[in-house]
């Protein structure tokens, strides 16, 4: 099931970026960008904690979300500090990987897959 959930993620976020925008004025979805930006950094921690070997996965997903979307400005500076905010976040809570952990890792891809979902169809062409 897990695996599912991660592949549902994974797809939804590389197959539907949002639009690039001309300036940089806050945007409708910018609230769920940045949740989505902090659910990669809890899951960037998070997986590499709990030993799945997936190396830079997640920080390559941040830095297509980010290349994607195209910020620039306190735009920018607002979706890496909540990939930051989400990994520091889990680092100062674990040191190892435990059952909670675990069940972390599964609600934060059900999470991202959803905000994935909602905002690919809500605004990609």
């Amino acid at each position: 099931m897990l695996k599912r959930i991660f592949a549902i993620f994974l797809v939804a976020a590389l197959a539907g970026p949002v639009p690039v925008r001309a300036q940089d004025a806050a945007a409708p979805f910018d609230g769920d960008l940045q949740r989505l930006a902090e659910i990669l950094g809890t899951l960037h921690y998070l997986r590499g904690l709990c030993g799945t070997n997936e190396g830079q996965k997640w920080r390559a997903e941040m830095q297509a979300l980010v290349d994607a979307e195209t910020p620039s400005g306190d735009r920018r500076s607002r979706m890496i500090a909540s990939f930051n905010r989400g990994y520091n976040g889990f680092q100062q809570t674990y040191r190892s990987c435990t059952p909670a952990a675990n069940v972390a890792i599964r609600r934060y891809l059900e999470e991202g897959s959803k905000i994935s979902r909602d905002l690919t169809a809500r605004y990609a062409n």
